[in-house]
């Protein structure tokens, strides 16, 4: 029985073999010696909660961005409805190209009750990230019987510049979200194996639920049943037909979620974002690029940077340096596998890293970018258990030579891991330093850091008041928008508000110009075809605008065209084909607060007043926080005589933040 006992201790447990809950370990086994109360895990976690909150901390200081962030929180009517019909919407419709409803409704929870103060987003993330690093001390933990391996995965996972970017950036929810259920579900299925037959049923639809929570977060979480069979693979369980239908239901969902993600990503086009086609080879070395890259960075997590673009073909092809990245995959594979194959704790550390990141290298086209910090969240624990395996061997007992300087280098590394980690959080303070610590990591490759944070400049021209701040922003954005285009002419965004900043500065021939450039490029890109129609219609030539305001809708019969070309009915008096067109654009996107609230200006003025309060209210249900909403409504209840509801709504819309109050008007209500 003690040999058993020693085996257990020292590698893994056999089929259903459960292990005491606190073994004595021999020190030849690498582990610690001795027992570990309850109460030392609770200090060891606290330790390690206190620590990673420490170091990143300083992410609570943050704002929004402008990437992902204004689709996911800012300008996400979902997440405004916490009812029924609001839940239901959640769950049923798609967000930026993905389904992950469970992280929909965590923004939802929190616009609830913080509204737009980021500070709660950041500080939910922070927590996730905690919480997310003290499940893989349990989880590795369990699996190895080693406080020291469990400790030192754990720091590593918390603490890493490369999972900086999950927690510093309020878009990287789905990450730390999922894994909490994905670790979590690794947890219970450490407990499942451990727990008597009696007591496996409950653990094992623990899994299920957890796993379900997982996808419903982020689809990449459908590893998890791979996973688990090399946790099988660790612990010697038997291969045999039992095992794998005790995974059928998970490899199930996997599949199903797999399918619905997939056809998601093909509807919203992210499977066919480059411009640049790669053929298999070129996907091969792409692919291989990348998992090189993951490896390296692991090691030494330098020149981060939020967006890593695709290499450029220089005449139509790759350079040849990335057709030597598949060899030396091929050579690492190789090595791994000679190692692996008398390691166990090698060969489950690589194949962890190598599942959870295979679905992420690109060998499938989606996206804009190779390679992303944010999808190291989960597979790097892969490698951080190897490393942690390996430094707990050092607290075997037997005292060896290089014990104290493998020890001293250990440490001093993690120590500059965490000041990196620290350091990288303030990159992500806000759009400006996002995109400048972008510009700065890669000046020649990224034209969507150009064109994102010529954009910033863009808005802050549009609403400066001081002419002096008004000229240096209109400057500094004319220059960043032109710089996205000279390297990358087929970009169709700078495009777009750099001719808005021409027409907006009066500068029409060179606006003018802009849209016609873009056209070479798309020629049926609605941005160009708005822009012009706006461009006429300021110009006077309403007939040149209606032309282009249709053709904007016949290559983009969208909700959006249709409101914008109602509006320019509107301004040219035909308001009766005005109200027809805001009502086909409110019957395909009902969600949409704008066409109700043009509308309802339209009926208002028309005298049709109770209708007009009728699309003022429904937008206010739709866009609560929008200060103009209640104001516009306040203008119809007076029309109609309800000065006491009139008086109300302007002291809502105060309270909003609108600053276009007629002070006469809301004198005039309070002195009824």
């Amino acid at each position: 029985m003690a040999n058993k006992k020693s085996k257990i201790a020292n590698t893994a447990t056999d089929t259903g073999q459960a292990l005491p809950k606190t073994p004595q370990v021999k020190a030849t086994g690498g582990s610690v010696a001795g027992e570990l109360k309850p109460s030392t895990h609770a200090l060891i976690m606290a330790g390690i909660a206190v620590l990673v909150f420490l170091v990143l901390k300083v992410c609570l200081n943050n704002q929004f961005t402008n990437w992902d962030d204004p689709g996911y929180i800012q300008d996400n009517t979902l997440i405004k409805n916490l009812s029924a019909a609001g839940i239901k919407a959640i769950f049923s419709e798609p967000v930026m190209g993905n389904y992950h409803p469970l992280t929909i409704l965590s923004y939802a929870l929190e616009y609830s009750s913080a509204r737009l103060d980021p500070w709660l987003y950041h500080f939910d993330n922070l927590a996730l990230h905690v919480l997310d690093t003290l499940l893989v001390y349990v989880f590795i933990f369990l699996l190895t019987r080693r406080p020291v391996a469990a400790i030192v995965t754990a720091l590593l996972f918390g603490l890493h510049p490369m999972h900086v970017e999950s927690v510093a950036w309020i878009s990287g929810r789905k990450d730390v979200l999922y894994a909490f259920f994905y670790f979590s579900a690794c947890v219970c299925y450490m407990y499942y194996l451990r727990a008597a037959d009696g007591k496996k049923a409950g653990w094992y639809a623990g899994i299920l639920v957890l796993f379900i929570c997982s996808l419903l977060a982020k689809p990449v979480a459908v590893t998890l049943p791979v996973t688990l069979l090399l946790v099988d693979y660790f612990e010697k369980r038997k291969w045999e037909a039992k095992l794998l239908l005790e995974k059928a239901p998970h490899f199930i969902l996997a599949l199903i979620f797999g399918i619905i993600a997939l056809k998601v990503q093909h509807t919203a086009g992210a499977m066919d974002m480059q411009k640049v086609h790669y053929n298999v080879p070129e996907r091969i070395a792409l692919g291989s690029y990348s998992l090189i890259t993951y490896l390296w960075k692991a090691v030494l997590p330098i020149s981060l940077c939020n967006f890593y673009a695709y290499p450029q073909k220089v005449g139509g092809a790759l350079p040849v340096l990335f057709y030597l990245y598949p060899l030396a995959v091929a050579a690492i594979v190789f090595g791994a596998w000679r190692i692996g194959r008398k390691n166990r704790v090698v060969a489950f550390g690589l194949l962890f890293f190598i599942v959870n990141i295979a679905l992420l290298l690109q060998f499938l086209q989606v996206g804009e970018a190779i390679f992303a910090e944010r999808y190291s969240y989960i597979p790097y624990t892969g490698l951080f258990f190897i490393a942690g395996w390996y430094i707990s061997e050092l607290f075997s007992g037997v005292k060896k030579p290089y014990t104290n300087a493998v020890l001293g280098v250990s440490g001093i590394y993690m120590a500059c891991l965490f000041l990196v980690s620290n350091d990288r959080c303030t990159a992500w303070y806000d759009a400006i330093s996002l995109w400048t610590d972008a510009i700065q990591k890669d000046p020649v490759h990224d034209p969507g850091a150009y064109n994102n944070l010529g954009f910033i400049y863009y808005r802050r021209w549009a609403t400066d008041a001081d002419p002096y701040v008004k000229k240096r922003d209109y400057d500094s954005g004319i220059l960043l928008l032109n710089k996205a285009i000279a390297l990358k002419p087929e970009f169709m965004n700078p495009y777009v508000s750099l001719g808005e900043m021409e027409r907006g500065n009066g500068q029409y021939h060179e606006a003018r110009n802009t849209y016609f450039s873009a056209f070479k490029y798309d020629s049926k890109n609605p941005n160009m075809y708005l822009g012009l129609a706006i461009l006429y219609y300021i110009t006077k030539d309403t007939d040149s605008a209606a032309i282009w305001f249709r053709g904007a809708l016949a290559v983009d019969p969208s909700p959006q065209a249709y409101g914008n070309y109602a509006n320019f009915l509107n301004l040219t008096g035909k308001t009766d084909s005005a109200l027809i067109e805001y009502g086909i654009a409110i019957a395909r996107a009902p969600e949409a607060y704008a066409s109700y609230l043009n509308r309802g200006r339209l009926l208002r003025d028309k005298g049709r007043i109770d209708e007009a309060i009728d699309d003022l209210s429904h937008a206010i249900k739709l866009n609560p926080d929008l200060g103009e909403l209640y104001y516009e409504r306040s203008l119809s209840y007076n029309m109609k005589g309800q000065k006491a509801l009139a008086l109300q709504d302007v002291d809502k819309a105060i309270a909003a933040g609108y600053d276009k109050v007629d002070n006469n008007y809301y004198n005039g209500l309070k002195q009824q």
